[in-house]
């Protein structure tokens, strides 16, 4: 009759350690932590590069802006720029050869018209005591030799100058106008640019909310991304357990559709309690009390993943 207990009971502590050896699951489901794709600038859409389910690689298009006005804009800066410059170079070499030339041409004109009023003069104070030339005569070629000697030293001090570069303060201050011309520029080329966004991510084109041909007001979201990265999971676990648990501690996602296994690590715990139902606190009920736990897969398995897929998760790495 013993014998005939122990071979019954046998199978029950077998099956009975085997329950013990099973691994607890938590129910959880899959998140997105979406980023939002919007321009700096309003405008029509002029170009979508994707479309919903798409897969997008780093720095590839995503949609274009109408950007007609800012690339009028901008070639209106860079034109004011560039005359800007010129301005400052001529500025700092002074005068033309040509026109250094013609003023030199001017001098020898009046040192010649200087030296036949000095002539003159010395030819008039010599005759004039003997009467040959008069007073006024006397006196009209002492105004000329001075009047002629004068634009001789007007027209050497107009050459000296004529070879110098603009006065200093005129210089600084086209320096100054250059560097408020060129922010004009980069500002205007901002505008441009940003009227044609690309991506800053590898990742999938959750959900477009522009098309082609609509306006999009400043700020507004044309293009919902999923980065793999981005993906996480959301579980609750009781008191107990989450006690147990530190940031970094690697669990096991097994989804539901297939029973696939991944690999995570928990990034965050709550230090919150939730309650399942009945909400009301008492002592019968302590062992309700859940803590929301989150755990990002690993990069090359997110993507087997998708938010609001329901999950398990085990606390035991596969």
């Amino acid at each position: 009759m013993k014998t005939t207990t122990l071979l019954f009971l046998l199978p029950l502590f077998i099956f009975g350690g085997c329950q013990k050896a099973d691994t607890q699951t938590y129910n959880g489901y899959a998140e997105g932590e979406y980023i939002n794709i919007a321009s700096t600038q309003s405008g029509k859409l002029d170009k979508l590069f994707v479309k919903r389910g798409d897969q997008v690689s780093l720095h590839s298009n995503l949609f274009a802006l109408e950007c007609d006005s800012e690339l009028l804009a901008l070639q209106q800066a860079a034109a004011d720029l560039s005359a800007a410059e010129a301005t400052l170079k001529d500025y700092q070499k002074g005068s033309r050869p040509e026109e250094i030339e013609v003023l030199k041409a001017q001098l020898s004109q009046a040192l010649a018209n200087a030296d036949n009023a000095a002539i003159q003069l010395n030819r008039n104070k010599a005759l004039y005591p003997a009467n040959a030339v008069s007073k006024t005569q006397l006196d009209d070629s002492e105004a000329l030799a001075k009047t002629t000697a004068a634009k001789v030293k007007e027209l050497k001090n107009t050459v000296d100058v004529a070879k110098l570069s603009k006065r200093l303060d005129q210089i600084t201050a086209q320096k100054a106008r250059i560097e408020q011309l060129t922010s004009a520029v980069a500002l205007a080329q901002w505008k441009v640019d940003e009227k044609g966004v690309k991506s800053r991510y590898n990742a999938l084109v959750f959900d477009t909310l522009y098309r082609e041909g609509e306006f999009v007001p400043l700020g507004g979201i044309i293009i919902r991304l999923l980065p793999p990265e981005n993906i996480k999971i959301r579980f609750f676990v009781p008191q107990k357990v989450s006690e147990s648990l530190r940031i970094g501690h690697g669990i096991s996602i097994i989804s539901r559709n297939d029973g696939k296994k991944i690999s995570a690590k928990v990034t965050y715990i709550s230090p919150e309690a939730e309650f399942t139902p009945p909400i009301i606190y008492s002592n019968e009920t302590k062992d309700k009390l859940t803590y929301m736990i989150e755990a990002y897969p690993d990069r090359i398995d997110a993507p087997f993943l998708h938010p609001g897929q329901p999950v398990e998760v085990s606390l035991e790495r596969h």
